[in-house]
């Protein structure tokens, strides 16, 4: 273990745990645990054991910061400790992978707003659908097996007030009519992009309510935001880590 002592011509000036945590807001605590947890490297002691920094770590702790908003906190923990350890391409394999999921999520969005275009001709049920579901509607399983779930994720949507599947006087089933189809697919689709029941049941009852899919429309813009944002907050991300990766050498 090397004792500081005065300046170090590789890393600069020594930094007290105050020093580092006040540059960024933190308390001592804080950076004492991203210390404890590989997101820092460690620190050197002095002869009476106190922590003492350098501006790489203020380096490592500013490239963390700015991981996390792109990249959230369990990942951007994970790709600093990866390059804390000498493993880079761990940590840029963990990068990459956080990019794919965004694309993903784009991906999804897309296929929220073309559903929505595809649904937007029968947003509207027949007069009769209300009362006899239109056509005898479908059951359960056929439903399901098309949207790719299982039937007691359409049955806990039920619970949640996503659908209002009727029951079959004769055989107790659950009918699905037309605007249950348009509804379920709706939550599927918004739930493929990271909604919660809880944010869904309004939306699909404002969209029932209305008749058509306005209300969705300021959703997807602010998913479209959120998603941009996230882009952004993954570029400042890679240039804080490669300002560290270079400082270190």
């Amino acid at each position: 273990m090397r004792l500081s002592g005065g300046r170090n011509p590789q890393t600069g000036d020594r930094l007290r745990p105050i020093d580092l945590a006040r540059g960024h807001g933190l308390s001592t605590q804080a950076v004492r645990n991203y210390e404890d947890a590989g997101i820092l490297p460690a620190a050197d002691r002095t002869a009476h054991g106190y922590r003492t920094y350098t501006p790489l770590h203020a380096r490592a702790l500013g490239a963390f910061l700015a991981l996390v908003p792109g990249h959230g906190h369990r990942t951007a923990s994970a790709i600093m400790r990866a390059v804390n350890e000498g493993a880079v391409d761990e940590a840029l394999r963990l990068v990459d992978e956080s990019h794919a999921r965004l694309l993903e999520d784009r991906q999804t969005l897309q296929a929220v707003r073309g559903a929505l275009r595809d649904l937007a001709p029968s947003m509207t049920p027949a007069p009769d659908a209300a009362v006899s579901g239109g056509r005898g509607g479908t059951f359960i399983g056929p439903l399901a097996g098309k949207l790719g779930v299982r039937a007691a994720t359409l049955r806990k949507w039920e619970r949640a007030g996503l659908v209002h599947p009727r029951r079959d006087p004769l055989t107790g089933y659950r009918v699905y009519d037309e605007a249950d189809v348009r509804d379920a697919r709706m939550a599927h689709q918004l739930r493929r992009g990271g909604y919660l029941l809880e944010q869904i049941a309004p939306l699909i009852a404002r969209v029932r309510a209305a008749g058509g899919p306005e209300p969705l429309e300021a959703a997807l813009r602010d998913w479209s935001d959120r998603l941009s944002a996230r882009g952004r907050a993954m570029l400042a991300g890679a240039a804080e880590l490669e300002a560290y990766l270079r400082a270190r050498g």
